[in-house]
């Protein structure tokens, strides 16, 4: 019977602490506690059949591929680069926008332990804090992210 080390040899499974964004070499960039949508996924197509005997049969075959939204969340900080980045877009200069970049995910010592780059992304949505007089937590912004690939790398 397999053991646990036979299974997972040497590595536990990591933990997400928190995620550096790096967008254009540096010109957005900044720590997050929350990503999402980071991956890809096949559209699934099905395909009916006749087998043996008149038997209908549906086959699954992958179609287009399509790319997540990737969705950040952190604190707001004074930083304006994301705001700046996303005015572009509103501006109506999506070419310009369009920038090369990776998530970083780093342990609770600081170190890195998996990287995404992705490819001609563009910010479609950002969003303050919600702001209420009374409440004394952490205004979180949010960024959304779309592009046209992204792969893990480490």
């Amino acid at each position: 019977m397999p053991t646990a080390k036979d299974v997972m040899p040497g590595s536990d499974p990591l933990v997400s602490f928190n995620f550096f964004l790096d967008v254009g070499g540096g010109t957005i960039k900044g720590f997050f506690t929350e990503a999402s949508g980071i991956g890809s996924e096949s559209e699934v197509i099905d395909h009916k059949v006749m087998g043996e005997a008149g038997k209908e049969l549906t086959r699954k075959i992958p179609g287009r591929l399509k790319w997540g939204d990737i969705t950040l969340k952190r604190g707001i900080t004074a930083s304006m680069d994301m705001w700046d980045w996303r005015k572009q877009v509103e501006d109506g200069n999506v070419q310009a926008a369009r920038m090369e970049g990776s998530i970083i995910m780093y342990d609770q010592e600081g170190t890195e332990v998996a990287r995404w780059n992705f490819e001609r992304a563009w910010p479609s949505k950002i969003s303050g804090p919600s702001i209420k007089s009374d409440d004394n937590s952490v205004g979180i912004e949010e960024l959304t992210i779309v592009h046209e690939y992204i792969v893990r790398v480490k």
